[in-house]
């Protein structure tokens, strides 16, 4: 295997509307998710959840679950297999008696059916002594200062002199930001089928798991099991959606391994129910931002400081990170940024479609907003007078940024010239008319250690394999288009196999980088095969190869960016939020396949006014639990609530950041659409709500 930088390829089948490749397994049914596989008498698995959010579980009483037809056997922290590695206290279950948050896996039900498990589960008698807990994350109590942000950023930046700036400035804007809890709640519920065998007198441990990486999976799992990642296998062929929630194992994996190590060989099926992903497997953690904007009569900016005060958990730190962008984002001389902690007694947060960038620009957005208003600018005008020549954190050019282009020409499509500039200024019978605007921002990732494997078919065929997941978005047909072109040849002549840890190592599906980081190492091992093998190979060789990356981080700084309008009607007498047009444009680089691209586009911005107008886990700080556990309290928008939603994204490519011209677009539609929606509220109705999400109490009046 060798790693080379990739050559720029010819877009054929890249840039057009290629159905998905999966298309007919997903309508038929045929396509098997993680517990659907067919595996020899499989048994199911239920948990077992504390009821305190800190203390010991002091007796497990198991016998009236026993009795019952069908259990077969309960599992709890007395008789559970030993971990070699406990490090990670999310996935170290079972391992002693201490309680960490309410909700924390304390035994599991063995048993011949769902039904029996779950009744099992019922009847199981778990005596926990109780301590007192910390579960509310409040001002007063985010006082730690992790050593990093997510996924490695610095968690404090300080550039010029913000103080002295902000005392100096024309127009000062002060103001707290709030968004909530959110959980992610993708199709497929978190789930897992597990089993043991022996090989080659080594034990193996076999998955199908949802996941977005497989390989990460086995990564993590393997040495708290006291193996090889070669051991353990993971195979994901389709996943049900994850939005961040199944870019790592969490605690129902290990759950699944552990059961499936007691029952001598039979496999173990575990999906998490809906109520339980709202304690078990990852959400977003709420943040309070605090801005500070310092500007000239004429907006620009002078001063910028954005700290955030959000929480993790003291079982497992993960900090998010929430002022990322607003180091980059605009021209100011004086910058600062910080990040504080609340370590509670509550579940371990993860990573949630745009971690870091969704919440944060919400802030900084609606800042940008506020301050346009105060200095008596238009809110695009005041974008445009603070756009830097180079990317302000690193003092680097920006490869592309197409910002201004996107504002204007979602300007002009949207109609902005006819805006009345003061808010409540329109009325179209009961309601209350306004249109709001935003910024968005989204790194452009590439990741380390991908590796394809090229195989000549008969037929003038190739397979293509990677250990990539396509957890939905389409990633199985851009990578065959992507394959297509690099080695000269219709997509139809392409067998492409994704999703198990067999296949060469692969990043996982986060961070919108899976079709920068898979298809450069696709293109990699093309370029590898033809210089090795010629153009009319006979069938039966292989190459594999990884890409690796030159000086462009060096000399560029890479991002992609957009710019969201929204319309808002807000009814006078009840408050009542509708959004009846959303406009997202985008320069994202090169789009592989303008079908699925415009799916997750629009499913960005959706997910955004989602966010805006209904997203909010409530976590009770008495007893740490997240009350609104199911989708009949825990508001998303529905099919009535997306109206008008366009997207459209510039005609680009950036060869410099990969190969086929592309970055990632996964991601960004989140990004700002929820500041639109709030900022078109604020010129519908002139009340401003800096919290999210935008109820309808908040406008009465």
């Amino acid at each position: 295997m060798t790693d080379l930088v990739p050559a720029p390829i010819d877009a054929k089948a890249m840039g057009t509307a290629l159905p998905r490749v999966d298309g007919v397994e997903k309508v038929t049914g045929s396509a098997a998710y993680a517990v659907e596989h067919p595996v020899p008498r499989p048994l199911a698995c239920w948990l077992v959840q504390s009821t305190i959010a800190r203390g010991r579980v002091v007796s497990v009483d198991r016998s009236a679950a026993l009795a019952h037809p069908g259990v077969l056997s309960v599992v709890d922290h007395t008789d559970a297999p030993r971990l070699a590695e406990t490090d990670n206290g999310e996935l170290a279950i079972l391992q002693d008696d201490r309680i960490g948050f309410r909700g924390q896996i304390v035994a599991l039900v063995l048993a011949e059916s769902s039904e029996a498990a779950r009744e099992g589960a019922r009847l199981v008698r778990v005596e926990q002594q109780e301590e007192p807990a910390e579960a509310e994350l409040r001002e007063d109590n985010a006082t730690y200062r992790p050593e990093k942000v997510n996924p490695s950023m610095e968690t404090d930046t300080e550039t010029g002199d913000v103080d002295t700036a902000l005392a100096g400035a024309d127009v000062v804007l002060e103001q707290t930001y709030r968004t909530p809890y959110e959980h992610n709640n993708p199709l497929e519920p978190h789930a897992t089928t597990a089993w043991w065998g022996e090989e080659d007198g080594r034990d193996r441990l076999t998955l199908y798991d949802s996941s977005q990486g497989v390989h990460g999976v086995a990564t993590a799992l393997a040495p708290m099991l006291g193996m090889e990642k070669e051991q353990v296998r993971v195979m994901a062929p389709y996943v049900g959606g994850g939005f961040g929630s199944k870019g790592e194992a969490h605690a129902h994996v290990m759950a699944a391994a552990l059961a499936a190590r007691t029952t001598g060989g039979r496999p173990v099926r575990l999906a998490v129910t809906r109520q339980q992903m709202f304690a078990l497997t990852g959400y977003r953690t709420a943040t309070i931002s605090k801005f500070r904007l310092g500007a000239d009569r004429d907006g620009r900016l002078a001063a910028i400081e954005h700290g955030v005060l959000e929480q993790t958990s003291r079982l497992r730190e993960f900090a998010e990170q929430t002022a990322s962008s607003t180091r980059m984002m605009y021209a100011a001389p004086n910058r600062r940024t910080s990040h504080r902690l609340a370590v509670l007694d509550v579940a371990v947060p993860s990573w949630m479609r745009a971690p870091g960038e969704m919440p944060g620009m919400y802030a900084h957005e609606v800042a940008m907003d506020e301050l346009a208003e105060a200095c008596g600018l238009d809110p695009v005008e005041l974008r445009r007078r603070n756009e830097p020549d180079l990317d302000p954190e690193k003092g680097l050019p920006f490869d592309r940024r197409g910002l201004l282009e996107c504002l204007d020409r979602g300007a002009a499509r949207f109609g902005w010239a006819g805006r009345p500039r003061e808010p409540r200024s329109t009325r179209d019978g009961e309601w209350w008319v306004g249109t709001g605007a935003a910024s968005a921002t989204y790194p452009a990732m590439r990741q380390p250690g991908n590796v394809a494997r090229i195989e000549s078919l008969p037929d003038a065929r190739y397979a293509v394999s990677i250990g990539s997941v396509d957890i939905g978005t389409g990633a199985r047909t851009a990578l065959t288009q992507i394959a297509a072109d690099a080695l000269s040849v219709g997509p139809d002549a392409i067998d492409l196999h994704l999703g198990d840890t067999a296949l060469p190592p692969a990043s996982v599906a986060g961070g919108s980088s899976g079709t920068s980081s898979w298809g450069s190492a696709i293109v990699a091992a093309a370029q590898q095969f033809r210089t090795e093998h010629g153009h009319r190979p006979a069938p039966g060789l292989r190459t594999e190869a990884g890409a690796e990356r030159g000086d462009e981080a060096e000399r560029f700084s890479f991002h992609s960016f957009g710019a969201v309008f929204a319309e808002v009607r807000v009814h006078r007498d009840t408050g009542e939020l509708r959004v009846p047009r959303l406009l997202g444009v985008y320069s994202v680089g090169r789009v592989v396949n303008p079908m699925t691209a415009r799916s997750q586009l629009v499913g960005g911005l959706v997910m955004g006014m989602s966010a805006a107008l209904f997203e909010e886990s409530v976590r009770d700080p008495r007893f740490g639990h997240v009350v609104t556990q199911d989708l009949a309290t825990y508001h998303i928008a529905a099919h009535a609530d997306v109206t008008g939603v366009e997207a459209e994204w510039l005609d680009e490519s950036t060869t410099t950041f990969t190969p086929m011209g592309s970055r990632g677009i996964g991601e960004i539609g989140i990004v700002g659409t929820a500041a639109a929606v709030a900022n078109a509220a604020y010129h519908a109705t002139g009340i401003r709500v800096r919290d999210l999400p935008l109820t309808a109490d908040a406008y009465v009046g």
